[in-house]
């Protein structure tokens, strides 16, 4: 409001940046926090830009309201902080914390009235919600459970029935709020639906999220049942909006015996109620990542499937950057997942590749499972596994997977848990029969691969010959493999001009040559060879016999003729030569290669195919042109 006038704000990022100046009125905020919020994703080259064109508008919104001034590298908001909901809101209940119990309710009351919805749920981008927007969710909460306790002791037992059964029918899984409605129901002499709540909100948990309920909503259902005075149930301070990661804690009263008493570390190691230990073991991300966007939101999203037990395959050609992003990726969402994160390089392309009866003792030894314990045969291994992890919120990352078989005893099956997969195939088996979310990645778009470059050698050395930086990343096919390659050895090369060394690459005979660090796990010729060693025979000698077809693209009717195998064969190999992201199907039917890979195959067909072999091949290509033209090739 402005003097009484509604402000538009739109549904766009100027209401994301107004949020952030809103919900931290006449405190200085800088620049890049605004940027980190207002960007779900890494945010762009023009990002300060934008918030500089938003804070604009906000000012000339805001005239004779309110003022946003500029304080060193960040903004301000300069206004009477009870102009601000949240603000009166906080007054308020700080105000009831000392106040007598009838003067509490009232200011209580006046504060949960200032409500309107969830926090922020106008605003737009789902990371300045959880910044902002969780610790006011929780204050609310927190409230609310005040407001019980203080109806609870004045008797008032009907106003906070009414009260926690209209917020639990929206929020069924607030283990307070239903504990205080059970001795709010129990004092008005209503025990039997006191105790169903209980067992309604235990089938919720068990349900959606795969534990059972916390100690204190535990005691509060035996002191219900056994019949002892209603009084406010004790959660030692707890003010979550809902029930959070804990372990998991047995089947809880009712039906099946009482959980155990006591500190679980009194178990000792390797009890099997002992709850696992914190792991992280997600190796350092790097500090330069950029671009994937896209991919990164997909991730994101995955999220919001939770606490159902999820999985993401991230597939692309090697030195796309798929381990990158799952690493970047999960070293941001690291919080998300409190109980840990595991890590293991499946080396699923290399000889030999990791056994998952390997990986699963290695997982079940950093969760704290004694040696002694673990099992031999592989189904016991993953189900002691999948056992230590139920009732935990996990994010589990395997790296470099070769086929859905080496994942899938590694996978999580407990609601909460996340698996991200790579790979250089796309692992249809676990989309088809394990529901897994298939995220393919290709090379960056220009911009990003430009973003990428100017990061490594700095963007001035980038800006001073930006031709010759776009032709670079061309004949790099913007692989983030190959473009920090190349800028490795511009970096070892200070007097080198970028032109230099894009002249250099545009050599295609020693393109592959250049694009290595000299070190065998940096060659994008050696991540070439992982994926093509991994064909069957027939498709390598395809994907062999296709470095003699001058074009980046060919249909398969022109493939077929070049290996002289009938067409239903050659759409197999093709299919496979696709699902190694050798090659990528067109809509119009034709399979495109990008220049690296096409250089690699020539290569390949020079070195593995005998003379003849490469005539009878080229010989039969010119009879399928010459009879359907050149229109086919």
């Amino acid at each position: 409001m402005n003097n009484g006038r509604l402000l538009s704000l739109g549904t766009g990022r100027l209401r994301t940046v107004a949020a952030i100046l809103i919900s931290e009125v006449n405190q200085v905020i800088t620049v890049g926090r605004m940027i980190d919020l207002a960007w779900d994703a890494d945010p762009p080259a023009r990002a300060r830009g934008v918030v500089h064109n938003h804070v604009h508008r906000l000012r000339r919104l805001l005239v004779g309201q309110a003022e946003i001034a500029t304080r060193g590298q960040g903004y301000v908001l300069l206004a009477d902080p009870c102009a601000v909901d949240v603000n009166r809101f906080r007054y308020l209940v700080s105000g009831a914390h000392e106040a007598e119990p009838r003067t509490a309710v009232a200011k209580l009351r006046q504060a949960l009235g200032l409500w309107r919805g969830e926090a922020l749920a106008d605003v737009p981008g789902e990371r300045v919600r959880r910044a902002l927007g969780v610790g006011l969710t929780q204050a609310r909460v927190a409230a609310l459970q005040e407001l019980g306790a203080k109806l609870l002791l004045l008797g008032r037992y009907g106003e906070l029935i009414t009260e926690l059964t209209a917020w639990l029918a929206e929020h069924p899984l607030h283990e307070e709020l239903t504990a205080l409605l059970m001795r709010a129901l129990q004092a008005s002499g209503r025990q039997a639906e006191a105790l169903d709540h209980y067992h309604r909100t235990r089938r919720h948990l068990k349900d959606q999220l795969g534990i059972d309920p916390g100690p204190a909503l535990r005691e509060t259902y035996l002191a219900v049942l056994g019949g002892e005075p209603a009084g406010a149930p004790q959660f030692a301070g707890r003010t979550s909006a809902g029930p959070g990661p804990r372990p998991a804690s047995g089947p809880g009263p009712g039906p099946g015996p009482r959980p155990r008493s006591g500190p679980a570390d009194s178990y000792g190691p390797g009890h099997p109620s002992a709850p696992p230990p914190a792991v992280a073991q997600l190796p350092p991300r790097i500090a330069d990542f950029c671009g994937r966007v896209r991919e990164t939101v997909a991730l994101d999203q995955q999220l919001d499937r939770l606490p159902r037990p999820d999985c993401v395959v991230l597939a692309g050609a090697g030195g796309t950057g798929k381990t990158t992003l799952a690493v970047h990726w999960a070293h941001s969402h690291k919080d998300e997942f409190p109980d840990g994160q595991l890590f293991a390089d499946l080396r699923g392309f290399e000889r030999p590749p990791m056994r998952p009866a390997t990986v699963l003792a290695m997982f079940l030894r950093a969760l704290g499972e004694p040696e002694a314990r673990i099992p031999e045969p592989l189904a016991e291994r993953s189900a002691l596994y999948r056992s230590l992890l139920a009732g935990r919120r996990m994010l589990v990352v395997l790296d470099n997977a070769g086929a859905a078989e080496q994942a899938r005893p590694l996978l999580p099956a407990t609601p909460g848990c996340l698996a991200v997969v790579t790979s250089r195939r796309r692992l249809s088996g676990l989309v088809v029969r394990d529901g897994a979310a298939l995220l393919t990645m290709g090379p960056f778009a220009a911009e990003d691969a430009l973003e990428l470059l100017g990061n490594a050698l700095g963007r001035s050395r980038v800006a001073a010959d930006r031709d010759a930086a776009r032709a670079l990343v061309e004949r790099c096919d913007r692989l983030p493999l190959a473009l920090r390659i190349a800028a490795a050895r511009l970096m070892a090369h200070p007097d080198w001009s970028l032109g230099h060394w894009t002249a250099k690459l545009a050599d295609e005979r020693c393109r592959l040559q250049e694009l290595s660090a000299h070190d065998a796990d940096l060659a994008v010729e050696t991540s070439l060879h992982l994926s093509y060693r991994a064909l069957s025979s027939g498709a390598a000698r395809l994907f062999r016999l296709l470095g003699l077809h001058p074009g980046p693209d060919v249909d398969a009717p022109t493939a077929a003729a070049l290996a002289g195998r009938d067409p239903e064969r050659t759409h197999r190999h093709l299919a496979e030569l696709c699902d190694a992201h050798l090659v990528e199907e067109q809509a119009q039917g034709s399979y495109l290669r990008t220049d690296l890979v096409r250089i690699y195959a020539e290569q390949r067909v020079a070195v593995e195919e005998t003379p003849t072999e490469r005539d009878l091949a080229r010989q039969r290509l010119r009879d399928h042109t010459a009879r359907y033209g050149p229109g086919w090739c």
